[in-house]
């Protein structure tokens, strides 16, 4: 049997193809109005990065760079070490590090913060054979699913209070203590 074209066709039949298109495309209208409600009522903080400090906490191997500037010019530092962060945002380590070319073996002990975005800081105090040669702020973010935090200090104190003005980087990377 041959379909007739629609306008062929009785006008009750016609109506009733109508009604079902029309039904068709309501139907996928509001599907397409509830999917975009969701996507414009959903925060931003839904989609972003959930940091917490549980999941940060763990041992780190860190490199450090960078100079600190003093009265005679730039003088070069570096320095390899380990960290270890705790879920309450305690951190310690120790740090092998040369400026200058005068090299130390130092101790590290200090509190950080971690925000839901991944960003935070940590305030540090360095120790050489138990006296205090500084302390440090640095501005952190955690990356790589928390594996990794790359830092820039934003401060060097001496214990005498003197601010030596600095440009350091640190680059951390989580290591597995059972290894």
């Amino acid at each position: 049997m041959i379909s007739k074209p629609i306008r062929d066709q009785p006008e009750r039949l016609q109506r009733k193809v109508r009604n079902k298109m029309k039904s068709k495309v309501l139907q996928a209208g509001f599907a397409a109005f509830v999917l975009l409600s969701l996507l414009l009522t959903t925060s931003p903080s839904t989609f972003a990065a959930h940091c917490t400090m549980h999941k940060s906490a763990g041992s780190y191997g860190f490199t450090l760079s960078g100079v600190v500037i003093s009265a005679t010019g730039a003088v070069p530092i570096a320095a390899v070490g380990k960290a270890v962060l705790d879920s309450d945002g305690n951190a310690s380590g120790s740090e092998s590090r040369s400026v200058g070319g005068g090299f130390a073996d130092e101790t590290f002990t200090g509190k950080y913060t971690l925000n839901q975005d991944c960003t935070g800081s940590a305030t540090l105090s360095f120790y050489e054979s138990g006296q205090l040669v500084r302390t440090s702020v640095l501005l952190l973010v955690f990356d790589d699913h928390l594996q990794e935090i790359r830092m820039v200090q934003k401060s060097l104190q001496l214990p005498n209070g003197a601010f030596l003005p600095v440009v350091i980087t640190v680059e951390a990377r989580k290591v597995d203590d059972e290894d």
